[in-house]
């Protein structure tokens, strides 16, 4: 089951540009940068009520990141949602029809392990699920 929206990730191309750009936005500085080396991703933290803002800058040239601002540009990159139990909430979606881009959790930011849905059959949104480890 999904618990709530665990955080928002916007791709930057500059990570202290956009920290400096959100500290302003949100009157607070973000709490936490992160680097997360199998996602080739530098990231930045912003709590904001029970939610998260995470700024995502890429650390590689082909890191998932780089290749989404190639195509893309710069904006609302995923949408995470905390569930208690990842494994059941793949083994759910998966009998529910959608795709799972990493059917192995792996790890993420924040201490964090994450599994993706594909967007093309979430009408067009990146989901992440997500659990504390």
């Amino acid at each position: 089951m999904m618990r709530k929206i665990e955080h928002i990730g916007i791709a930057v191309a500059d990570l202290d540009k956009s920290n400096e750009l959100f500290t302003r936005l949100l009157g607070k500085e973000n709490y936490k940068t992160e680097s997360v080396e199998g996602e080739g991703v530098e990231t930045s933290f912003f709590q904001v009520g029970d939610t998260k803002v995470e700024l995502l800058q890429a650390s590689r040239p082909d890191s998932p990141i780089a290749k989404y601002l190639e195509k893309k540009s710069e904006g609302v990159h995923h949408i995470s949602f905390d569930v208690e139990d990842i494994h059941a909430e793949i083994k759910r979606l998966k009998e529910a029809g959608f795709e799972i881009l990493n059917e192995t959790p792996k790890q993420g930011a924040d201490n964090k392990i994450v599994v993706f849905l594909h967007p093309r059959s979430t009408n067009g949104v990146l989901v992440e699920l997500c659990q504390n480890q």
